[in-house]
Parts: structure tokens; C-alpha cells; sequence
């Protein structure tokens, strides 16, 4: 059984800075979050940012400059820091994991972007 769970998300002024997290429980492996999504009402999930395993990163190209990931291996945790946040990073973000062949989701944690 693999489980996600977000938090981190909440209401930030534009321009600010908001730290999401993602964690992993697991009984039986030690594994970090694959990367983070993101979904607004009536759209696709989009991809945000992706850490693999040897730890390259990628990025979409709307969120370049502005977030940064990372992960914590020793506590199953990846981290998702959004700086400079502007009206359109309004979104639910989830993060996910491939494990033995199955993608896993957290239940997302919304972050809304308002003056």
C-alpha cells in the first residue's frame, strides 16, 4: 500500500512564496514522490515539475525560474517551493508515484493565488 499526502497549500498574496510538501508511507519500501501536477476546474491535470531517480529534475516551461523541487530520501518527501506566485499558479496540486508498475496520487492540497 502506497500513500501520498500534500500540504503546504493555502491563500498567498501575488508575489509571494508557498512551500508545498508530499509525503510517502509505505510498509514495505522507502520511495520519494515522482514530481507534482496541478488542476484547475475543467482542465486536464498538468504537469508541473518531475525529480527522477539519479535526481534530474524538469520543469514545465510556464513554472521555469519561478519553482524549484526537491527531495528529502530520508524522510520520503519531495518539496515544491513556488516563488513569485501569480494569479494563474491558482490550481489544486497533487504529486504522484510510479511503483511496481501502478501510478499512486495524493488526494491534492489547493492553493489559491488572490490580493
Amino acid at each position: 500500500q502506497v500513500q501520498l499526502v500534500e500540504s503546504g497549500g493555502g491563500l498567498v498574496q501575488p508575489g509571494g512564496t508557498l512551500r508545498l510538501s508530499c509525503t510517502i508511507s509505505s510498509s514495505s519500501v522507502s520511495i520519494t514522490p515522482d514530481g507534482w501536477y496541478r488542476q484547475t476546474p475543467g482542465n486536464q491535470r498538468e504537469l508541473v515539475a518531475l525529480i527522477a531517480s539519479d535526481g534530474e529534475i524538469h520543469f514545465a516551461d510556464s513554472v521555469k525560474g519561478r519553482f524549484t523541487i526537491w527531495r528529502d530520501i530520508a524522510k520520503n518527501t519531495v518539496y515544491l517551493t513556488i516563488n513569485n506566485m501569480k494569479l494563474e499558479d491558482t490550481a489544486t496540486y497533487y504529486c504522484n508515484v510510479l511503483f511496481s508498475g501502478a501510478m499512486y496520487w495524493g488526494q491534492g492540497t489547493p492553493v489559491t493565488v488572490s490580493s
